[in-house]
């Protein structure tokens, strides 16, 4: 019997209030995770953190793998887990991933780790949250990455074959930003220990019920803008009752870096989004958008404190001068608007589409049924 261990990923967030709640809520996913795991047979499970989180370790886990190094890199760290270990398949978690996933779902995976000859299994190959690795040595001698958003590159460019699940709520969610703990609560989706925490912790958010209301609407468009997969948006559009209009750009950002600058990007840094409000406001009567694509500084970000702040309308608490300006035009546009990072526009989307129904009396289904055509020629 080939063995499979599994790792979680916890990177320590900040001392803000909203940094603060990020990082509590992955924690008590990572325990949901463990007890799921524990419950399809996979007992043997690592959780790699700092020291600075070490009262973040779930109970059950394997002893913790401290990173004391000033700059964390995830394909060093999992590359020394892997010679440790020696095992045959490892399930790869980072500890706000996988918060809609099932036993039976993570049990497909297992097997995977287990069964297949080699190679990876991801919920998104051009930006991994989690994965099954089958024959996991293969990785040692590879160029991994600082961060798990590229393993699924690293692989493929090593000729090891790569698979994707498909996207669908469970494997497109991850609790990266506050704005999805926001949307976990709504929806009460989530494990027990999650959503517990949720209930006794969430903050109120500014435009969540302004905006929910237009997407029940039949009359009303709502624009996304940032990193929308197709697939999810297509989702998305079929299961809301508004119109919708998608902006894409900046895709792969994080995985695959690129010289380019995004042209929705360049007309937002142009005047701080005051421009772009404006406009906006003249095509749709609300917005979702992914911030990060959109005034990212060649690929840098600030830090969470300011990302978060920005997601919250909480302009005086941000320190750059280019995100502070672009919130308090957020906060005074003429329409309700959603900010957040690439998680809102992807796992955000289904669950925005779920939130938004709740209490509502319309039919849920707004879309006609395809004609069964084969049964009508019996």
């Amino acid at each position: 019997m080939k063995s499979v261990r599994a790792v979680i990923f916890h990177a320590p967030c900040g001392d803000s209030p909203l940094e603060r709640l990020v990082e509590a809520a992955q924690r008590a996913n990572a325990v949901d995770l463990v007890n799921r795991l524990q419950s399809v047979g996979c007992h043997a499970v690592d959780f790699v953190t700092s020291p600075k989180a070490a009262d973040a370790v779930p109970p059950e886990t394997m002893p913790l793998l401290c990173n004391s190094d000033a700059e964390f890199h995830f394909g060093d760290t999992l590359r020394r887990l892997i010679e440790s270990h020696q095992p045959d398949g490892l399930l790869y978690f980072g500890s706000g991933s996988g918060a809609l996933l099932e036993a039976g779902q993570i049990a497909r995976l297992a097997a995977f780790a287990q069964n297949a000859d080699r190679g990876g299994l991801f919920n998104n190959f051009y930006s991994c949250d989690y994965a099954a690795i089958a024959r996991p040595k293969d990785l040692i001698p590879l160029a991994l990455p600082a961060i798990d958003n590229a393993l699924g590159f690293a692989m493929a460019d090593a000729g090891l074959p790569c698979h994707a699940l498909p996207r669908d709520r469970s494997t497109q969610c991850d609790i990266d930003t506050p704005i999805d703990l926001l949307l976990l609560h709504r929806t009460t989706s989530g494990g027990s220990c999650l959503q517990s925490y949720l209930s006794d912790a969430m903050p109120s958010h500014p435009t969540i019920d302004a905006v929910l209301p237009l997407l029940t609407n039949r009359a009303a468009v709502v624009a996304l803008a940032g990193r929308v997969n197709p697939v999810i948006w297509s989702h998305f559009e079929r299961e809301v009752a508004c119109r919708t209009s998608a902006y894409v750009e900046g895709r792969g950002m994080r995985s695959a870096g690129t010289p380019h600058i995004p042209l929705l990007a360049a007309a937002v840094r142009e005047d701080a989004g005051r421009t772009f409000f404006r406009r906006l406001a003249r095509a749709a009567d609300a917005a979702i958008i992914d911030s990060r694509v959109l005034l990212a500084q060649h690929g840098v970000l600030p830090e969470k404190t300011d990302r978060f702040s920005s997601d919250w309308f909480r302009p005086a608490s941000i320190g750059d001068s280019l995100w502070r300006e672009f919130t308090e035009q957020a906060a005074a546009a003429e329409i309700p608007v959603l900010l957040g990072g690439h998680s809102l526009v992807s796992g955000g989307l289904y669950l925005l589409a779920d939130a938004c129904w709740k209490g509502s009396e319309l039919p849920r289904r707004l879309h006609p049924d395809p004609y069964p055509w084969e049964e009508a020629q019996t």
